[in-house]
């Protein structure tokens, strides 16, 4: 092809390289190749320290944007170069109207807006980093893709779901209400993510209240709920949740309800936006007993407080079984069973050896009723002592199932010849020497039957500081203690002597109300299976020193200071416990109503 002006691109430029002479042409082929180089470099560059970093920032796409347009009229140099060059456009027509439309659009860029744009974003980011303003909230787009699209899936599903926090307060967990109210928050609707009884610290409750700390009565109220055990929930909404008119009972005297215009008007709006749970609270009456957090922001604040691992206790889903060795292999492989029982990751709760009578184990070999050899099973079982067990693991019923095996001893061996049934048959019995819950129900009944709850008390005395008693608490909650009820009290002369009466005469009965009245004591209900002596055995000898040698790991032991100040106290038996239970907490009442 002939070189001719005729063939210059209309649309590359504004210029006629026609009307450039050579002097001209010269000048713009150097400056075009010192951007093309320049510019190919500067996009390299960029693009890699875009990687490096790996951020999602509005800046960074501000950023991978400008490279992309940047790149697009790097793309298009080359041509322009070859025409300046060549005085003639050799890459065909359509060629030359693509150059031309870049072209176009690039110079379309304002440039100099999109770089205030980013100076301003870079100042903003250096006020927050210096608290001089607040991170502007921005609300996320959520990005579905064409396969979650085409299966009809709705882009909020696939986001985190949205969990509120309450608390409900010590005036409600004393009167036993908290049972009753988290019963009405999941029949709403709702789903506990997590749960914690506890008593708030002072700060705790300030930044929980922050939004009221300017009402007159607020430091009355901060004492008031430092007084006592609070619970804390973690709630998230239903997959299913049903609008209030469905809970509203039906007027027998008239015909079935139908939901009314306005009734489908709400159930149809609560497709989108789910009623929130404190609306769920009002309407049901309890609001007043529990006080909920939805803001997200401080919603995430206090899971972070309250519950460090609640990503982790999401995914672990712990469960408590009971387990039993029959009487034959608890006398002779004892051991070899509970070490592969901790091999496996199961916590061992509690544990007791019992004889059991003929209904209980009637009971438990109920499969075997039907068996010839079910008099001699029954014989056996309460021929001696079986060893009864408390198992707590994530998943823990089916992974029980699974390890013990089938329940015979021939179906083991045939088809499960790793399973325990397998491993530990005994010669006297076909059947399998362990036993486990059925069921998560039927587990919770028989812990209950063999392991019946005991209370006993506690107290924390005054010398101990406020950290100290938090780890003093975790410690109780760690050896399986249920902390039923909590009274942060001034132990004076007439308190400490419902506590105390034993020692009343003693000579040295004016040095412990000495100590006692030094500042508020924390009294404590502690609930567990042989309460008052785990209690004594966690607390560890009377004095300090002693309690080093004998029980380094007891309360005592870390936190005594000397036999008056030794951090804890605790009843001596189940008789003095109930009495100074009954004188401290008129309105307890045991769960066990052999303590009642």
């Amino acid at each position: 092809m002939e070189p001719t002006n005729t063939s210059a691109p209309l649309n590359a430029s504004n210029l006629d390289v026609g009307h450039c002479n050579a002097h001209c042409r010269m000048i713009l082929t150097t400056l075009y190749s010192v951007v093309f180089l320049g510019g190919t470099a500067g996009a390299v560059m960029m693009s890699r320290m875009m990687l490096k970093r790996n951020t999602q920032s509005m800046i960074a796409t501000i950023v991978l944007n400008i490279i992309v347009l940047h790149s697009i009229l790097l793309v298009s140099l080359p041509f322009r170069l070859s025409y300046y060059v060549l005085v003639t456009w050799e890459f065909g027509y359509f060629t030359c109207r693509l150059n031309g439309k870049i072209i176009s659009k690039i110079k379309g860029a304002n440039a100099p807006l999109v770089n205030q744009k980013i100076i301003n974003l870079i100042n903003e980011e250096r006020k927050i980093a210096a608290g001089e303003m607040a991170r502007p909230q921005y609300h996320e787009i959520l990005f579905v893709d064409s396969d979650t699209e085409e299966a009809g899936e709705a882009p909020y599903e696939s986001a985190e779901q949205i969990c509120s926090i309450a608390i409900i307060k010590p005036d409600a967990v004393i009167t036993r209400k908290d049972r009753e109210i988290k019963e009405k928050i999941i029949k709403a609707g709702f789903v506990i993510e997590a749960e914690d009884k506890r008593v708030l610290t002072e700060e705790q409750v300030r930044d929980f209240y922050s939004r009221i700390a300017d009402e007159p009565e607020f430091e009355d109220f901060v004492r008031f709920m430092t007084s006592g055990l609070s619970y804390i929930l973690v709630i998230a909404p239903g997959n299913e949740r049903q609008p209030p008119w469905e809970e509203t009972e039906a007027n027998p005297e008239t015909e079935p309800k139908e939901p009314s215009e306005d009734q489908e008007e709400t159930a149809t709006a609560m497709k989108t936006k789910w009623e929130s749970l404190q609306e769920c609270l009002e309407r049901q009456h309890i609001s007043h007993f529990c006080d909920v957090e939805d803001n997200t922001t401080d919603v995430n604040k206090f899971i972070d407080i309250f519950f460090p691992n609640f990503k982790n206790m999401k995914s672990i889903k712990l469960e408590r079984i009971m387990a039993l060795l029959r009487p034959d292999l608890f006398q002779q492989r004892k051991e070899d069973v509970l070490d592969i029982i901790q091999d496996e990751g199961f916590k061992i709760l509690m544990q007791r050896q019992i004889v059991l009578s003929e209904v209980e184990a009637q009971t438990l070999c109920k499969k075997y009723e039907n068996e010839v050899y079910f008099g001699s099973l029954i014989e056996n079982m309460t021929s001696g002592p079986s060893l009864a067990l408390v198992l707590l693991r994530d998943n823990g019923l089916q992974h029980w199932k699974e390890l013990i095996g089938p329940s015979t001893v021939e179906e083991a061996k045939k088809n499960l010849p790793e399973s325990l049934c397998a491993q530990f048959a005994m010669g006297s019995l076909p059947i399998n020497q362990l036993y486990g819950s059925d069921s998560l129900e039927a587990a919770e009944k028989e812990i209950l039957h063999f392991f019946p709850p005991q209370n006993t008390l506690a107290v924390i005395k005054p010398h101990v500081t406020h950290q100290e008693r938090e780890e003093i608490l975790s410690l109780i909650k760690e050896a399986g203690f249920d902390i039923t009820q909590v009274k942060e009290m001034l132990l004076t002369e007439e308190l400490a002597e419902k506590i105390y009466f034993k020692i009343k005469g003693k000579d040295f009965y004016k040095d412990v109300l000495a100590v006692l009245s030094e500042g508020p004591s924390m009294v404590m209900v502690l609930t567990k299976w042989n309460a008052v002596s785990e209690w004594r055995r966690l607390m560890g000898p009377t004095d300090p020193e002693e309690a080093k040698l004998l029980s380094p790991d007891s309360i005592r032991a870390q936190f005594g200071r000397s036999v008056l100040k030794n951090a804890v106290h605790g009843s001596s038996n189940t008789y003095e416990a109930m009495e100074t239970i009954n004188r401290l907490f008129e309105e307890f009442v045991s769960e066990n109503p052999e303590e009642n």
